[in-house]
């Protein structure tokens, strides 16, 4: 099995139900309270922050180059992001003072945690698949929102950035994912604890969201 057939079954087989994330469906049609998406917005800063370093941390881990790659683009990404929350907390009617003082919930904080769990505890190339499986889901739920967003709440382009930029497909990234993959596999690596890693990412994904409801 190669990395593209690896990667392909692993987002198939934990790729969650249409109807796992209704909170989702109600941004998308309009029937959240504002306050959910202020929510989100401060919630989400404290989890950029949180991955941010554990994707540097995974970085400095990996002895592979192109896993290496992977995670410092993540954690690129995540610096690029964090300053769009703010805007995002703002146009849903959160004052700055209260999005910069919020205190995250227990429920929504676990997803963070857990992989800066998989930073100390993890087998880079197992982490790579768990996150690609996980970024599927992510990135579905981020262009649901960025439609709803704009068509029900009016939301401008800066507001909708955070949604936008992961609704966006990111062809480099997806090729160094596969490229560290099929690095591993070259050398007789073959996934132990992926499908495990990419399970419980995606239960804590779907806490959080329904800890947000």
């Amino acid at each position: 099995m190669n990395a593209l057939e690896l990667v392909t079954r692993i987002r198939t087989e934990l790729h969650p139900g249409d109807h796992d994330n209704f909170v989702v469906q109600l941004i998308e049609d309009g029937e959240a309270p504002r306050g959910v998406i202020q929510t989100f917005a401060a919630e989400e800063n404290h989890i950029v922050s949180s991955d941010w370093r554990t994707f540097l941390a995974l970085a400095s881990k990996a002895t592979e180059p192109k896993a290496r790659g992977f995670f410092t683009l993540l954690a690129t990404g995540e610096e690029l992001v964090l300053p769009m929350l703010e805007p995002l907390a703002l146009a849903a009617g959160m004052t700055a003072k209260d999005f910069h003082n919020y205190e995250p919930f227990p429920g929504c904080a676990a997803y963070p945690a857990y992989q800066a769990w998989l930073a100390l505890n993890g087998e880079p190339t197992d982490v790579i698949l768990a996150l690609l499986a996980n970024f599927t889901a992510w990135g579905g739920y981020c262009a649901r929102m960025a439609k709803g967003l704009r068509e029900h709440y009016g939301f401008g382009d800066e507001a909708c950035a955070f949604v936008d930029f992961f609704a966006t497909p990111a062809p480099q990234l997806e090729e160094q994912a596969l490229a560290a993959v099929q690095a591993a596999l070259d050398t007789g690596w073959q996934p132990k604890h992926a499908w495990r890693y990419g399970r419980l990412l995606q239960a804590y994904e779907l806490q959080f969201w329904s800890t947000l409801a």
